[in-house]
């Protein structure tokens, strides 16, 4: 790819601006969802570079909520839909034409449905028949939509989807592999429960009320088809930058990691994107967390965190000045808060049973987790001390003996 560093790109997009904007809609997204951070920013990425996104966890995961208030700040036609086994294609590629049908001619009225849509969400999608999946690989991979004898363009920017599952059947490995992120929503750990009350209560609170404010929108499709027309241009890395890119490839597959030749070049437009949403003009190795999500099984992502954080780790140690993606500057302070009722339920005069134990220690060891990731705080560490303390009277007591 052409190295620039320029600021603005055709159609009038400026780079600097765009990202104020687009850290804007995320700070937005943010105050609404707790821990949801690194997601968050990978939506954007997605919109920007023109992928699509797969989220998989367990129900009441936020999954939905999180795509819909994404679709609130972007000014794009949106469409979103629950699949089912027995959903049918023209609940969400339109019904037959009748009157046109009648005529001898066989199409869709796609109006207000997934092929004139910019921005999609389906949920459960590896519940789809395959008369769906098999329209809906054509829509992902080549943005083209046929129904009848007529061959449709369609401004797709994005399309993301959740399931509670990652698909085992071969039959479903070829929509799962136009997803070239994916993502693990899982519940929030112990010391986010308060916080998950909170401003869980805001939202529902917000959902209630007949009239809501509406989101402010911090971009459009028009301006993000335009970055996408121009990523040969946007695209800026050093030597040792694709050096190192060409290392974890390798190390990721020597892994057992499938990785396609395909995949890695759609990698550099998720890097040039995570850039963009900095104001950066050239990519640099925190955009490499990208790679934590490029699992094809769940078992993968923790080889892939071993295998990426090294590079993060050495990476934010020489800018400490850079914030790491998915921290937020109330989590110590979170965790702190945690610890202190943690340790007065245990010194308090109440006999816990076995079960409040195991969840202390539970707590704990979430605790001391999050503060392990916080190598560059001090703070962090000495905490960490202060959770072994409390870990050691736990485990000296009769219960455990």
């Amino acid at each position: 790819m052409t190295v620039t560093s320029k600021a603005s790109v055709g159609g009038g997009v400026n780079i600097p601006d765009l990202a104020r904007r687009l850290q804007e809609g995320a700070r937005q997204l943010e105050q609404q969802f707790l821990g949801k951070e690194e997601v968050i920013r990978l939506l954007f990425i997605s919109a920007l570079a023109g992928e699509h996104l797969v989220m998989v966890g367990p129900p009441g995961t936020a999954k939905s909520a999180l795509v819909r208030a994404f679709a609130q700040v972007v000014d794009a036609r949106y469409f979103d839909y629950l699949l089912t086994r027995f959903t049918e294609p023209n609940e969400i590629f339109g019904p037959v034409d009748i009157q046109a049908f009648r005529k001898g001619t066989y199409r869709r009225r796609i109006e207000g449905m997934i092929p004139q849509a910019e921005v999609v969400f389906l949920d459960e999608i590896f519940k789809a028949n395959s008369a769906i999946l098999n329209s809906l690989l054509t829509l992902l991979n080549a943005r083209r939509y046929t129904h009848g004898t007529e061959s449709l363009r369609v401004p797709l920017i994005s399309l993301f989807a959740a399931s509670n599952e990652v698909p085992t059947d071969e039959a479903l490995s070829a929509i799962f592999d136009r997803f070239l992120l994916r993502v693990r929503a899982d519940y929030l750990d112990s010391y986010h429960f308060r916080g998950l009350l909170q401003k869980g209560l805001n939202l529902e609170a917000r959902a209630m009320m007949e009239t809501q404010a509406p989101s402010r929108k911090v971009t459009s499709a028009a301006e993000l088809l335009a970055v996408q027309r121009h990523f040969s241009r946007l695209f800026n890395a050093s030597e040792e930058f694709l050096a190192t890119f060409k290392g974890l490839v390798f190390q990721i597959r020597s892994e057992g990691v499938g990785l396609s030749d395909r995949r890695v070049v759609k990698l550099l437009k998720l890097f040039a994107a995570s850039a963009i949403f900095d104001g950066r003009t050239e990519v640099n190795d925190a955009d490499f967390f990208i790679l934590r999500h490029v699992w094809n099984t769940p078992e993968q992502e923790e080889l892939l965190q071993e295998i990426v954080g090294p590079v993060l780790d050495r990476w934010y140690e020489q800018h400490p000045d850079q914030s790491r993606i998915g921290a937020t500057p109330t989590s110590l302070q979170d965790l702190l808060e945690e610890l202190k009722v943690i340790r007065a339920t245990l010194t308090g005069a109440e006999v816990l049973s076995d079960m409040q134990l195991f969840s202390q220690l539970r707590n704990l060891g979430d605790i001391k987790a999050a503060l392990q990731r916080m190598h560059d705080s001090p703070a962090a560490q000495r905490m960490v001390g202060e959770v072994d303390k409390l870990l050691e009277t736990m485990f000296a007591s009769s219960r455990f003996v």
